[in-house]
């Protein structure tokens, strides 16, 4: 499994944290940046982490700035991408069991590191359930396509 991943200021110490959790359990993780506190723009890396899951060079996308709701609203303007912005394990296994979403968004100034690390390990271990939520996500998918 190949996670990509990537933050600004606000996230970049929970980023690091996810990230050597995320390597202690053999994941590759594809760090988009950025590299330290030094005030940057979300946008940049929610868009370079988003295209790396479109491309498919990423088999999810994690996210983590202040509040994650820029984050989230960057993401989902990608092509193929269906970002949740999560504060909680119940939201993280529904999102995927039903939503199939491919990239999550953390607020690292609303949720502990703890509850972060516990919300990624549930999202990327429960299982999209296809049958009825399919017909859902093609509806989803089919809102990029109107203009």
């Amino acid at each position: 499994m190949k996670i990509a991943i990537g933050s600004d200021h606000a996230g970049f110490e929970l980023k690091q944290k996810v990230v050597a959790h995320l390597t202690e359990q053999g994941i590759h993780v594809i760090d988009v940046g950025t590299t330290s506190t030094e005030s940057t723009n979300f946008v940049t890396y929610a868009v370079k982490v988003a295209e790396l899951v479109n491309a498919n060079e990423a088999n999810y996308g994690i996210l983590c700035c202040g509040t994650g709701i820029g984050m989230s609203m960057a993401a989902n303007k990608i092509h193929g991408i269906r970002a949740a912005l999560l504060s909680d394990s119940f939201s993280a296994k529904a999102t995927k069991e039903h939503n199939n979403a491919n990239v999550i968004c953390l607020g690292a100034r609303v949720i502990g590191e703890s509850l972060a690390l516990t919300i990624v390990d549930t999202f990327l271990t429960a299982q999209f359930q296809g049958g009825r939520h399919q017909k859902r996500v093609e509806q989803i998918m089919t809102l990029e396509n109107k203009r």
